[in-house]
């Protein structure tokens, strides 16, 4: 278990997580907004831009050099969409200077780079530098291309896409292809200042330190204003009167059979943990229904599991297939939900699938971004679960309430990327 030391300052939630564990400490800043299409392009392109340079390390070249003198220290940003929020993450790595035998405060100066990136990026004529963004675009551009490359990424995308069509959730975390020629250096930069003003900003410290340590020094730093926090509600999809198909043809050799479900079911509900067990049972691990029946005795898949978006109410099923397979694939995984809702599973599934949960979630939280990700559950919801009640919970967690939940899902769109007529396998 960990413990977490938490306190508003200003319009920044601090997150200090103490442990002895590592001799790094781990940084990690979120900012987190409702997706929307109008933005979700420009919010793609800002972390990448932020990474490059600041007004004292003002090349992508003097800012690396500047980490390697913090002692190898590691910068790296990524992009999320949990439920309908969109959330850009910077993360930083950086020796623990009492490990070192050094007065250099690292830790301090880890938070002043953070600060710098933030309040004192690279900027021109009231624009971030024009260079830096045109070179972000092309790389954008790339991303986004590259996802039509990777099929089962494509295939997931494109599930999500036809399910929650003209929902936020469809979109895309690098936003729209269309969008980027679009987008200047001053008009990411006003963007960016209104993120400043109005996203919901967590900074987690994970390391040997104390919220005392750092409180002064993060008070210093990151002058925010206060800021009225926005729950998303997650949009409400149509309930439809039958499954809906989508069948595309491309030049692939392996079909990708993606199946979307509604569970109903959200982190924030009380039988979230029956429908991580279920999941579990149906989909989720090795010695699942699926992987066993599809996979492993049908022979009918490369790959058969099944997950869930946790605070979107939504279960995916992905299968890769041969393009001939498409029916009796679908057959047997309708076959294995239909086992669950009429509960034909045993005590020991059950028993197993609890055991592969907790040892999960217990490896998650073995490494300090693990942590920060199991935190970062209870900023998003608006219920609180801390970890030892999250495991309590599981081992809790019955035959009837697993049978229970299994009856509110519901299976929404099937999607299936295949072959296009004619072509040989």
């Amino acid at each position: 278990m960990f413990r977490e030391e938490v306190k508003t300052i200003g319009g920044l939630r601090l997150h200090v997580i103490p442990t002895k564990k590592y001799k790094t400490n781990t940084l990690v800043l979120k900012m987190k907004a409702p997706l929307c299409e109008r933005d979700i392009t420009m919010r793609a392109l800002v972390p990448y831009v932020l990474q490059n340079a600041t007004e004292r390390h003002p090349s992508m070249k003097a800012l690396r050099t500047y980490l390697d003198e913090l002692y190898g220290a590691t910068l790296q940003v990524d992009l999320a969409k949990k439920g309908e929020n969109h959330i850009i993450t910077i993360r930083m790595d950086v020796a623990n200077e009492k490990f070192l035998g050094t007065t250099s405060p690292l830790l301090r100066e880890a938070l002043t780079l953070f600060s710098d990136m933030l309040f004192r990026p690279l900027t021109e004529q009231g624009g971030f530098s024009a260079a830096i963004v045109e070179q972000e675009k092309r790389a954008l551009k790339q991303k986004i291309q590259s996802l039509f490359d990777d099929k089962m990424r494509y295939a997931q995308h494109r599930l999500i896409e036809e399910m929650y069509k003209g929902s936020p959730y469809a979109l895309d975390v690098h936003g729209k292809l269309s969008d980027i020629d679009t987008i200047d250096a001053k008009r990411l930069y006003k963007h960016y200042e209104h993120m400043l003003k109005h996203d919901e900003i967590d900074l987690y410290i994970v390391g040997d330190v104390a919220l005392t340590d750092v409180e002064h020094d993060v008070v210093e730093r990151f002058p925010l204003e206060a800021r009225s926090l926005r729950s998303t509600e997650t949009t409400t999809l149509t309930k439809r009167t039958s499954v809906q198909e989508v069948i595309e043809k491309q030049h692939v050799k392996q079909g990708k059979l993606h199946l979307g479900y509604r569970t109903n079911t959200t982190y924030n509900d009380a039988d979230y943990d029956a429908l991580q067990v279920w999941n579990g049972i149906f989909g989720g691990f090795a010695h699942s229904k699926l992987f066993m029946n599809v996979r492993e005795k049908a022979s009918l898949a490369y790959y058969a599991a099944s997950r869930i978006e946790s605070h979107q109410g939504m279960m995916m099923v992905m299968a890769g297939i041969e393009p001939s397979n498409y029916e009796r694939a679908l057959e047997i995984i309708h076959a294995q939900a239909e086992a669950m809702r009429n509960g034909q599973f045993s005590d020991e599934e059950i028993i197993q699938t609890k055991a592969v949960i907790r040892n999960q979630l217990l490896e998650t939280v073995d490494t300090a971004r693990g942590m920060i990700e199991i935190s970062y559950h209870n900023v998003i919801a608006t219920r609180q679960r801390p970890l030892d009640e999250w495991l309590e919970a599981i081992e809790k967690v019955t035959y009837e309430d697993i049978v229970r939940v299994g009856e509110k899902i519901e299976l929404d769109t099937i999607y299936f990327l295949t072959e296009k007529e004619g072509e040989k396998k």
